[in-house]
């Protein structure tokens, strides 16, 4: 009997862990931005307590795909840093669009259908320890 509820419960953890979803996405944004897109919206960075932040959020429409593009930008290192695109200036509701890469311009694929009336922040937050690094509110340009 023992042997039956280790062997349920191994293949219980098994089948049930995600190799990517909604909080576990781990690739970093790479999704050019090209010539011919048009900026939509935009927000300057502004880091939480502790945090040194530089640079901008934009978001693009490029044909029929939105992108956000994080431009001239440098943070504080941190670990399992992740971009959301979020409903308010804390990490409550958001989208993971994926982790923060190295460089100073990085740029992440929008989902389709996301409302920017209600999606109109982007934030960098350490989702291990979730600790917001830093904000930016997009404006309509």
């Amino acid at each position: 009997m023992k042997y039956i509820f280790l062997s349920l419960a191994v293949s219980f953890l098994i089948l049930s862990c995600e190799s990517e979803g909604e909080l576990t996405k781990t690739e970093v944004g790479s999704a050019p931005i090209l010539p011919e897109s048009v900026l939509q919206y935009s927000g300057v960075f502004k880091p939480t307590s502790g945090i040194a932040v530089t640079g901008k959020a934009g978001i693009y429409l490029d044909g029929t795909q939105y992108k956000v593009s994080l431009e001239g930008f440098s943070i504080s290192s941190g670990p399992d840093l992740k971009v959301y695109l979020s409903t308010s200036e804390k990490p409550n509701e958001f989208i993971n669009l994926g982790a923060l890469g190295n460089g100073m311009s990085q740029t992440y694929l929008i989902p389709k259908g996301v409302d920017f009336n209600t999606y109109k922040y982007v934030l960098i937050n350490c989702q291990q320890y979730n600790h917001l690094f830093a904000i930016a509110s997009l404006n309509v340009k």
